[in-house]
């Protein structure tokens, strides 16, 4: 099965090449904007592709004719979005009805990522039939992606999930399991929000539904989260706890003391039994997935 992935220099897209370039069942194409930034350059291809560029993504489906896209390129950073809405449309819904284009033209299944910030916060866990009500911009482009999608005659399997966690190379951006360990670490206090809640998911494990709803070719929308629920400044004690670190550094604020430029929904996370039942997704515990997490950084740290 030759399978196409975009993003893949980002987190998921990362932990999607260490998983399905040694796979003897998948023939792996890779592609991201600009450069490799993976260190492991065997078992797979690597193309540059720009989803925001009609034409360059005709090329490479030409070029590489997959099976099927695994979506994971967009514009993640939620503040950015708010004060860039052309940017936003551009990357989060122009790209994805380019991957349509192409998708449609030679015959792929679509596997494509969306978010729990499609939703309002005004209850959860949330189960797949959850009307989607949008409090910021980037929510409102990826709910735009998935109604796109879901007019569209491409086969397709929609995951949505929740505040993703996890170790890459030659990361840009940080995630809240890094941030919180390197500032308490260094014997910072930080301010977390205490009104907020999510189902914090390892990238592994996000990779591993990718995975599962590709090579099933999957139909309809799924919530692939981690199985825990909690609120933010639980979610960093229990990372305070784990590395034996200062939980007096944690000092709690509301979201609206944030001040942060676009709203986010105060309460999301995800009952995942859909995801379990019929795609056969094992997730880990938050616990688990901070032992891997730990893993990760003692072989890094034993690299360099």
């Amino acid at each position: 099965m030759k399978i196409l992935i975009t993003g893949s220099n980002g987190l998921l897209g990362q932990k999607l090449v260490h998983l399905l370039k040694n796979d003897p069942e998948v023939d792996l194409i890779a592609t991201a904007r600009g450069e490799n930034r993976l260190n492991s350059k065997e078992a797979y291809r690597y193309r540059s592709m720009d989803i925001s560029n009609l034409q360059n993504v005709l090329e490479v489906f030409e070029a590489e004719k997959p099976d099927a896209v695994i979506h994971t390129a967009a514009m993640t950073h939620v503040d950015v979005c708010e004060d860039d809405k052309e940017g936003c449309l551009k990357l989060n819904v122009e790209a994805v009805q380019y991957i349509l284009a192409a998708c449609s033209t030679y015959s792929c299944h679509l596997t494509h990522l969306s978010t729990d910030f499609i939703f309002d916060g005004s209850k959860g866990p949330l189960t797949e039939e959850e009307e989607p009500r949008p409090v910021s911009f980037y929510g409102e482009s990826k709910l735009r992606a998935e109604q796109l999608i879901q007019a569209s005659t491409v086969p397709h399997a929609i995951l949505r999930t929740v505040l993703v966690y996890g170790v890459a190379e030659n990361m840009s951006r940080s995630n809240i399991v890094l941030w919180a360990k390197g500032a308490l670490e260094k014997g910072d206090p930080i301010k977390v929000v205490d009104d907020q809640y999510r189902s914090p998911t390892l990238a592994e494990d996000l990779a591993q539904g990718c995975s599962l709803a590709a090579k099933a070719k999957a139909q309809g929308v799924y919530n692939i989260s981690g199985p825990d629920f909690y609120s933010i400044i639980d979610m960093v004690r229990e990372i305070a706890r784990f590395w034996k670190l200062d939980e007096s550094l944690i000092n709690p604020l509301s979201s609206a003391e944030l001040n942060q430029t676009a709203a986010r929904p105060p309460r999301t996370g995800f009952i995942i039994d859909k995801a379990i039942n019929e795609l056969g997704y094992k997730p880990h515990s938050f616990k688990e997935g901070l032992s891997l997490v730990d893993e990760q950084i003692t072989k890094e740290s034993g690299l360099n």
